[in-house]
């Protein structure tokens, strides 16, 4: 049975609430009704799902805000994850990187904002390159990437060689030298941006990965977003028992993306 379409929309706002995509004020009402296409009292019930867990404020007059932002790649309710075999990842990634074509949608120099400087050990309003890129196979739409480089390694490339090759092929170009990836691995649905540029309906099921890539000193490098299409990418782990048999305690020895 589909999901009521009030949950659906109040399922996508509290993922953009996680994000802190609305720093300044949710949108109002209408805008919501327009974006999502519904009656007010379907916008007004997923508000009031979002009000009655504590993540946003409503008052009659004035503009709905969000509370309690989270830091940099914390979910509530989530445990840390497993790191991922690092020369397996970035092999895979950069594979993947020279067999999909890609479409370049905005690079632009901005101020860092909160998790972002966090998440990349800056000062925020630290200069840092955002780019966004749908990814495609044959078959069509396969992700749709946000990455954060800090300024002083972004400026040595741009919307030219983003479109022609992998990002970390540009870092290693740039003189990083990679050395370890930390990623975190959840779901989340398509709003009405992700819906457009990955061709699926809003409020589908999505393949979110967060990957902070850091050098050989420890020096975060790059934090990237990153939504897929379900049907068209998986991720395959290897896993090792290390330990005593009562440790249980499993690592991952390798993880392969494939995508269809």
């Amino acid at each position: 049975m589909p999901l009521p379409k009030y949950h659906q929309i109040y399922l996508v706002l509290r993922e953009q609430l996680h994000e802190g995509r609305f720093a300044e004020g949710l949108p109002g009402e209408h805008a919501l009704m327009a974006q999502f296409g519904v009656a007010r009292v379907t916008v007004r019930r997923a508000l009031e799902q979002l009000s009655s867990e504590g993540l946003i404020a409503r008052n009659p007059g004035r503009r709905t805000r969000a509370l309690q932002p989270l830091a940099a790649g914390e979910r509530p309710g989530t445990r840390s994850l497993e790191r991922a075999n690092l020369r397996g990842l970035l092999e895979n990634l950069v594979t993947m990187g020279l067999h999909t074509s890609v479409k370049v949608i905005e690079v632009a120099t901005i101020t860092a904002s909160t998790q972002v400087a966090e998440a990349l050990q800056l000062q925020l309003g630290d200069a840092v390159q955002k780019a966004v890129r749908v990814r495609s196979t044959k078959e069509g739409p396969l992700s749709h990437i946000t990455t954060y480089v800090p300024d002083t390694i972004a400026r040595r490339f741009g919307r030219r060689e983003l479109s022609k090759k992998p990002i970390l092929v540009l870092l290693e170009e740039s003189g990083v030298k990679v050395g370890r990836a930390h990623q975190t691995i959840s779901a989340r649905l398509a709003d009405n941006v992700l819906a457009q540029h990955l061709d699926v309906s809003v409020g589908s099921a999505l393949l979110a990965v967060r990957r902070l890539i850091y050098d050989e000193d420890e020096r975060p490098v790059q934090w990237l977003h990153g939504l897929y299409r379900p049907d068209r990418y998986t991720y395959e782990m290897q896993l090792s028992r290390v330990g005593s048999i009562d440790a249980k305690v499993w690592v991952s020895n390798d993880l392969s993306a494939q995508f269809n």
